[in-house]
């Protein structure tokens, strides 16, 4: 065989197995808004309803910061905790909307575009004032911090953001965390990449051309797997600087009432259920990671066998190709089994977990999570709380009413807890009988009191009738034990908790006591 002979085969196999050009168009995978619930029914003005489906379809841009939004680039498709929630109130509104073509643009020229009518919605932004002189945010949807970054193995102690001016640090130009930055950084040791992704400011830590970098605490624990970054870790998260995500529109007077009528859906708006799925674990980022580099491995080694086969075999081309098709429909019917047996485990697993009644955590979640965080405060440091709630005289509801009203009210005072610890990482458990639990990671005394108190005003404002118990409504009691110091077991840690929840009975019932155990 002649070296055009073989070069022309070996050009008509790579063109039959090659795949084809990445689609354009760019769409969002509305698929997740089926894990998005609302607590309480939202009510839209018809005439409202009418003006927003005559608008014209609202072109939407994105940020490829995951979880909240995730780019698949080979299909142009985006997906996250964003666009389920996006999905979700764009559905019930009946808005129609389209995706910008993705060209490059930094966050920058994105938000700029926003804010001169060159786009209609941006997915997601962080409030700041001078975002809102040019834009209109909704209410949040996603809470998270940020954190400091170095090369693993970084020996320099950071413990507080003063520590950062002896250092040369990177940030991504335009996020909202920049200003704050300046105010600790000196001019000349702050660097700003002004990129369409972080893997600049990334690549820049690696090379040493910065000593640190600051960046979404989440966003960065899912780019670390998909961007295989394991020569960086974090060493401080940022925690008195929560960055609260929304959806930022460009001010017009339709968007002005658009806005309203998200923030309407957002108040009443549960995607615990999207945050867990989207927001993976390193484990499941691991696995997902493996399985695709052995596709890619298993498909390169394919090609190159095919390759040399059809060096040496023309005659057998067409037979490869009508195997290789076979042997495609296999693996995605494998495929499909496989995320069939996995859909299932999460499920029995997700119910192993949960409370029949309340649907919150059982214990037995609730003392895997315990032993869990309290170990992780040991090593980090970082303040945990845990919260004990008891239902006050709920003997009286259940002899004047019934058990399967004194239930009911067990299932509200459970919505009202989910409704006002909303973070992913913090967990709500049914303890046992009326007595709940509320474990809140990297939660100082005075923000878990503030958690306390809008549970304690929400099952006040449920108005659920008591009246064999001398007082007119059912009311909670709570005791906090936080832990930002000293060596305390599990047990003490309990102990505290339950010791204050009593001293709140004691005291008159339908209050909050509280202690720091630091010694």
């Amino acid at each position: 065989m002649s070296r055009r002979s073989a070069a022309a085969i070996l050009g008509l196999l790579l063109w039959g197995l090659s795949p084809g050009p990445a689609p354009a168009a760019q769409a969002m995978d509305c698929a997740g808004a089926r894990y998005v619930r609302l607590n309480e029914p939202v009510v839209v003005d018809p005439g409202e309803l009418a003006e927003f489906r005559a608008l014209p379809p609202l072109r939407v841009l994105a940020l490829d910061a995951p979880p909240m939004v995730r780019r698949d680039a080979d299909r142009g498709v985006y997906s996250g905790i964003g666009i389920d929630a996006w999905c979700f109130i764009a559905g019930r509104l009946g808005l129609h909307y389209e995706m910008v073509p993705e060209r490059g643009l930094t966050v920058a020229e994105k938000i700029g575009q926003v804010q001169t009518n060159g786009a209609d919605v941006l997915i997601p932004l962080s409030l700041r004032p001078d975002r809102a002189r040019h834009g209109l945010f909704t209410r949040p949807y996603y809470e998270s911090r940020y954190a400091v970054i170095a090369r693993k193995g970084w020996q320099s102690p950071i413990y507080r953001m003063a520590d950062l001016a002896r250092y040369r640090v990177g940030v991504v130009h335009g996020v909202a965390f920049e200003p704050i930055l300046r105010d600790f950084v000196p001019a000349g040791q702050l660097r700003t990449y002004d990129q369409t992704s972080s893997d600049g400011l990334f690549q820049a830590l690696r090379e040493g051309e910065i000593d640190v970098a600051v960046f979404n605490k989440s966003i960065f624990t899912e780019k670390r797997y998909s961007r295989e970054y394991f020569d960086l870790e974090i060493v401080l998260v940022l925690q008195e600087y929560p960055r609260a995500y929304r959806f930022y529109v460009s001010d017009t007077p339709g968007h002005r009432r658009l806005v309203q009528a998200f923030d309407h859906y957002l108040a009443a708006l549960d995607v615990s259920e999207s945050i867990a799925r989207h927001e993976e674990g390193e484990g499941q980022l691991i696995e997902r990671y493996v399985a695709q580099r052995s596709q890619r491995i298993l498909l390169q080694v394919a090609g190159g066998a095919a390759a040399l086969l059809a060096l040496a075999f023309f005659l057998a081309l067409r037979r490869h190709r009508r195997l290789s098709r076979l042997l495609a429909e296999r693996n995605q019917h494998i495929l499909q089994q496989q995320e069939a047996l996995q859909a299932a485990n999460l499920e029995l697993e997700k119910q192993n977990q949960t409370d029949g009644l309340t649907h919150l955590a059982n214990r037995r979640h609730f003392d895997q999570t315990l032993a869990r965080e309290h170990a992780r405060w040991r090593r980090t440091g970082s303040p945990l709380s845990l919260m004990m709630l008891d239902v006050d005289h709920f003997k009286s509801v259940n002899d004047h009413f019934g058990h399967q009203a004194g239930d009911d009210y067990l299932r509200a005072i459970a919505q009202a807890m989910r409704g006002n610890a909303i973070r992913p990482a913090d967990l709500m458990a049914r303890y046992g009988g009326e007595e709940f639990a509320c474990l809140l990671p990297d939660t100082g005394s005075e923000a878990a009191r503030a958690v306390a108190e809008r549970i304690r005003e929400a099952v006040a404002r449920l108005e659920l009738p008591n009246p064999r118990a001398g007082v007119p409504h059912v009311s909670v009691s709570i005791g906090i034990a936080t832990l930002e110091g000293g060596h305390a077991g599990v047990q003490e840690f309990l102990a505290g908790a339950d010791a204050q929840l009593y001293a709140a009975k004691r005291a008159g019932r339908d209050r909050i006591h509280a202690v720091i155990l630091d010694g």
